[in-house]
């Protein structure tokens, strides 16, 4: 069940759900959960969910959608400026104004891939290692029954758990865009599960092939001169905002491309990977980052990358009044969508599982 935020108690039955006007149209494989129109009901009334989809149970997905939006609402190792655990609940509240197709791409994904709302993953807030067990337990049913989950934190730790969820087969690509490249050994102390450790983890754990893992975005001040040199070591290819501005979008995507290859991959996108001015909200903002048109031109760049799951993470509403970061997450997260709603759909006339 829900854990918070999108419509607690809804979702009961395939097609109940946050939005009069929710509901379902059969084409094909599955029942296709679509979101309420802003055109039948306003965007501003009903239960917030994601893009105003229908909210389901996570025991009722399998065998009913092809990609689930899960909140992920947990900043309990953030070492900065805590508050990402409300970014959940925020950006579905910004996701309401997003509409049914992307006029970039021509990629309409509600009709691409059976999408729905799975509500919360049951956090426990004071509990770091109880939420990693929480969390894997949480998506790894997903991923048995070949469910794409679309993730939003919550910290960056939150991607380790997911990661060992989904890598439990075999191995996954990685693309990361961040300021940060998460991939230290511990912090304060000793302490392993973190914001700043869940890639380093995930290699650990077989999650991840670092040979396949690329960073996008990387700045800022170090700590000490060594601070990437375990992830370069490991094969991990790291693409520093400086190089990304000498070369260029698309010369960027073509080598994130050539990196991941055609095997499954992850994306996960941290939000301060953009630059304060366009997202203030979140624990350790970085000077010198995207604009929100060229994160938008980068995602759209990846297009038919073998994705099979991605997180949109470190918003933290409570740092940014505006809500101007809680919306380029949200209009980020139906980018990210509409790539996986591709992939979905490619997979499905191949035959193939996620």
């Amino acid at each position: 069940m829900t854990a918070n935020g999108a419509g607690q108690g809804a979702g009961q039955g395939a097609g109940q759900g946050a939005g009069q006007g929710s509901g379902q149209e059969r084409t094909g494989r599955l029942a296709r959960f679509r979101p309420a129109s802003g055109m039948e009901t306003p965007r501003f009334s009903g239960l917030s969910s994601f893009m105003r989809l229908p909210v389901l149970a996570p025991e009722a997905a399998p065998g009913a959608i092809e990609i689930g939006l899960i909140g992920i609402p947990f900043d309990g190792t953030t070492t900065n400026r805590p508050g990402a655990r409300l970014g959940p609940r925020a950006v579905r509240e910004a996701s309401t104004g997003t509409r049914a197709l992307n006029h970039a791409t021509g990629v309409a994904p509600y009709a691409l891939a059976a999408c729905a709302d799975l509500g919360d993953v049951p956090v426990n807030p004071v509990d770091v290692a109880e939420t990693d067990r929480r969390i894997e337990a949480f998506f790894r049913p997903l991923a048995e029954a070949g469910i794409v989950p679309l993730s939003v934190g919550g910290d960056h730790f939150v991607s380790f758990p997911v990661l060992r969820a989904l890598g439990a087969r075999r191995p996954l690509g990685l693309i990361h865009i961040d300021a940060h490249s998460d991939t230290d050994d511990s912090q304060y102390g000793g302490s392993r599960l973190t914001h700043g450790t869940p890639f380093r983890r995930a290699v650990e754990a077989g999650a991840l092939d670092p040979r396949r893992c690329v960073q996008i975005g990387i700045r800022g001040s170090m700590d000490a001169a060594d601070e990437r040199d375990w992830a370069k070591m490991q094969g991990i290819r790291i693409i520093e905002m400086e190089e990304v501005c000498a070369r260029g979008l698309p010369e960027v995507a073509a080598e994130i491309r050539a990196v991941v290859g055609g095997a499954p991959t992850y994306l996960s996108f941290d939000i301060d990977a953009l630059d304060p001015a366009f997202a203030p909200g979140t624990g350790t903002p970085e000077i010198g980052g995207f604009t929100t048109r060229e994160a938008l031109h980068l995602l759209r760049g990846l297009r038919g990358v073998d994705l099979v799951g991605a997180d949109l993470v470190e918003v933290a509403p409570s740092l940014d009044p505006t809500g101007i970061t809680a919306l380029a997450g949200a209009g980020l997260l139906f980018e990210i969508l509409c790539l996986l709603a591709e992939r979905v759909g490619a997979r499905a006339a191949a035959g193939e599982v996620a």
